[in-house]
């Protein structure tokens, strides 16, 4: 038995077995049955992603209502799109969004290359003792909780005893207190970022620089080439793909700077630099009970990095064939 389907503009007939759905679905049935092992692996990533990432967007829907937790997200009344009026309008709220976007971009120029440039530094060292001890003395500060990494940064920069100040005293300086100086705290929040996950972040270009192919390297010998120049002519083009799926995601994560090391470092007489998106919604939703408002926010929030990622991605693939999907 078979179905005939007429296509008019072409003039022909194809004909579409009435069975072939059905064999398609066996062979999915007999794939599973065959690599069951493999799917339970995977249930309870799928399940974690269902219960935290899919199941609470059922509260989307309260950046659209005039939310009370006594009557629940089912029983507040709908309001539109008023709270994304009062975003717009809100003066602190636009502080945020523009200080997110300014550390995002300094994240972007500086904190973006540090891994890529510290991998081809590593590629470069031939003494594995040191390389290895070098590796690991940079990796050590992303397994450190922020918490005692805020604390180490204000140690350093208090104007009593932190070494910054020390040494500046040193040579002449007045003790400055940098954690209270709105124009020091996007520095020192960059730089704190560099060093806890530049080390870190080298892996994956340590990865795609040991997947290069030697011989590519050993034919620049040949041809005379030195380290310089084989590293701008083979080394960086050929982890160049790598270099952009990772911009990709960090332009898709332009919007979310660092909520826990802002948190820990900022504080009110900062917070015309230093003031987010992310702390903004803190404080709006769980210390000023404003939950509709915040959820506004966030949605805002999501909406923008889901069209930067977009957007990122069409245009590396257009222009370098390489792109996420």
């Amino acid at each position: 038995m078979a179905m005939v389907d007429k296509k008019s503009s072409a003039g022909t007939e194809t004909v579409v077995p009435k069975q072939t759905l059905a064999k398609r679905l066996d062979r999915i049935q007999m794939h599973i049955r065959r690599e069951w092992q493999i799917y339970l692996m995977l249930v309870p990533t799928i399940l974690w992603f269902i219960v935290f990432l899919y199941k609470p967007m059922y509260g989307l829907q309260i950046a659209f209502k005039d939310y009370s937790i006594f009557r629940g997200i089912a029983g507040s009344p709908w309001v539109g799109f008023e709270h994304f009026g009062t975003l717009f309008t809100n003066d602190q709220f636009i502080r945020a969004v523009k200080n997110t976007i300014t550390i995002s971009a300094l994240n972007l120029i500086f904190a973006f290359p540090a891994p890529i440039i510290l991998a081809l530094m590593f590629n470069e060292v031939l003494n594995a003792s040191y390389k290895r001890t070098a590796q690991t003395i940079v990796y050590l500060p992303h397994f450190i909780s922020s918490v005692i990494i805020a604390g180490i940064v204000i140690t350093a920069f208090s104007p009593t005893a932190g070494i910054v100040n020390t040494v500046m005293g040193w040579l002449g300086i007045d003790p400055i207190y940098f954690l209270t100086q709105p124009e020091w705290f996007r520095p020192i929040f960059v730089g704190t970022g560099i060093w806890q996950e530049a080390g870190f972040g080298s892996i994956v270009f340590l990865a795609a620089i040991a997947g290069v192919n030697p011989s590519l390297y050993e034919s620049a010998v040949v041809d005379g080439a030195n380290r310089w120049q084989m590293m701008w002519k083979i080394t960086i083009p050929s982890i160049l793909p790598t270099i952009l799926i990772m911009l990709i995601i960090r332009i898709g994560n332009i919007m979310e700077v660092s909520f826990e090391l802002v948190i820990l470092l900022y504080q009110p007489a900062t917070y015309e630099t230093a003031d987010v998106v992310n702390t903004w919604v803190y404080r709006q939703g769980l210390q000023s009970g404003q939950y509709d408002l915040a959820a506004a926010a966030g949605l805002f929030n999501a909406v923008v990095a889901f069209v930067l990622v977009m957007t990122a991605n069409t245009l590396s693939r257009r222009f370098s064939r390489t792109s996420l999907w």
